[in-house]
């Protein structure tokens, strides 16, 4: 083997040492990171935001012929953030209202952004819903709580939040959201509610992340 061979044989050996220098460094860089984040994140225990209703007003909400329903209602929901050091950021946010697990409202987009730290956010969106069919055993018994003057009606909220633990934020998780309504709509017998009417509830809602 010439001076030559032995020279390009000891560069090519320091190259391949420096690339794994570097590989394993990166390596450790992101695996320490990552440790810190975690730990972060298990120290502080971020808690679930807190979802309310506070009120919901019914202007339309008529079952048609065909067991056809149209509605329109607007609501007010809030949300509250309980951590002291932990933010939230809202990736998206869609809201329906349903009746019996089954959707009687299109998906509403709600305002999505930060939420710092103890901070409560509040939407007052509109929900339309157009001539939508109901199941024929839930148009019965729609008419039956009607007749009973009690609507039992859900505001359901489907949507991403990410955590900031400082600088740190974390990846998208799923959020769900559950709030019972109670309204007393339509008149015995008739399956129509009087326009515009606001029913102030203050509901707790069930959060799942």
């Amino acid at each position: 083997m010439s001076v030559k061979d032995c020279g390009e044989d000891s560069g090519s050996g320091s190259r391949k040492k420096l690339l794994r220098r570097i590989v394993t460094f990166v390596l450790s860089f992101i695996g320490s990171v990552t440790f810190i984040i975690v730990l972060l994140f298990l120290i502080l225990r971020p808690t679930k935001p807190h979802f309310s209703l506070q009120d919901a007003t019914v202007f339309t909400f008529n079952l048609t012929a065909g067991n056809l329903l149209t509605s329109t209602f607007q609501i007010t929901l809030s949300s509250r953030n309980p951590n002291s050091h932990v933010g939230i950021y809202y990736d998206r946010l869609e809201v329906v209202v349903t009746y019996h697990s089954q959707q009687i409202t299109v998906p509403t987009q709600l305002s999505t952004g930060y939420q710092g730290h103890k901070d409560t956010t509040v939407w007052s969106p509109f929900l339309h819903g157009s001539a939508l069919p109901v199941a024929s055993y839930l148009a019965v018994s729609l008419i039956q709580e009607e007749v009973s003057s009690t609507v039992q009606v859900n505001v359901r909220v489907n949507g991403r939040i990410r955590w900031k633990v400082g600088t740190l934020i974390t990846g998208k998780y799923h959020l769900y959201v559950n709030c019972p309504a109670y309204l007393s709509i339509g008149k015995k017998g008739n399956a129509v509610a009087p326009p515009g009417v606001k029913y102030q509830l203050l509901m707790d809602c069930s959060v799942d992340i």
